[in-house]
């Protein structure tokens, strides 16, 4: 028995799916003016703290993420690809509080014919893996969480 394959099915966006975990693992700076590369003019990010459409908006997510965070850094540690849809699961290496940190969280992606994301959407818990680590709001989130709490 011989499967055909479907003429209308996505093509496979592991190419891009590999170039975009190189260039968050390599990110710096310099490395902004790339985004261009990766993503389709159109381009729609999505995050607990942002929600843009565009390559200029996208790179100011990042010049921010660079004047605000001491040392970050990604670690991509999960890629799941079916068609032009990926998954990718990572951890963000940064200093909070003069604490190393690490938060994780997974990222949605769609790619367009051209091998450029056009989706790309953060999923990650704000409260656990941020606000729980600060000083006063820490305090305050602990406690919630226990009153919450089942268990």
């Amino acid at each position: 028995m011989t499967m055909r394959r479907d003429p209308i099915a996505p093509a496979d966006c592991s190419e891009g799916v590999a170039a975009l975990a190189h260039f968050y693992e390599t990110l710096q700076p310099a490395s902004l003016a790339r985004v261009g590369e990766l993503y389709a003019p159109d381009a729609r990010f999505k995050d607990p703290f942002n929600e843009v459409v565009g390559i200029p908006a996208i790179s100011r997510i990042f010049e921010h993420m660079f004047a605000t965070v001491a040392a970050p850094r990604f670690v991509v540690t999960t890629r799941i690809v079916q068609g032009r849809e990926a998954m990718l699961g990572w951890d963000f290496h940064l200093r909070l509080s003069g604490r190393d940190t690490v938060i994780r969280g997974v990222t949605h992606l769609q790619f367009d014919e051209a091998g450029r994301v056009v989706l790309h959407r953060d999923y990650w818990d704000a409260a656990e893996e941020l606000y729980a680590r600060l000083p006063i709001i820490g305090g305050l989130m602990r406690w919630l969480r226990r009153k919450l709490s089942s268990g």
